[in-house]
């Protein structure tokens, strides 16, 4: 599934901060726009993977992985 995420960033002082719309924790702060965005997809990369662990290990027996389209 590839879903589309929206990145919320600003210049402020000499920092690029913002975060990740759909996904709340993911946000950083760099010195540059392009160093901020490549923050922000490694950050959401690591919790959707975080996620996606959690839910397996909580899963139980009898459940199944089926692919779903937003």
């Amino acid at each position: 599934m590839n879903t589309g995420y929206t990145a919320i960033i600003k210049q402020d002082g000499g920092w690029w901060i913002g975060w990740v719309e759909e996904i709340p924790g993911v946000n950083a702060q760099e010195k540059t726009k392009n160093e901020l965005l490549e923050s922000l997809r490694e950050a959401l990369r690591d919790i959707l993977e975080l996620n996606r662990e959690d839910a397996r290990k909580t899963a139980i027996d009898g459940f199944i992985e089926v692919p779903l389209e937003a």
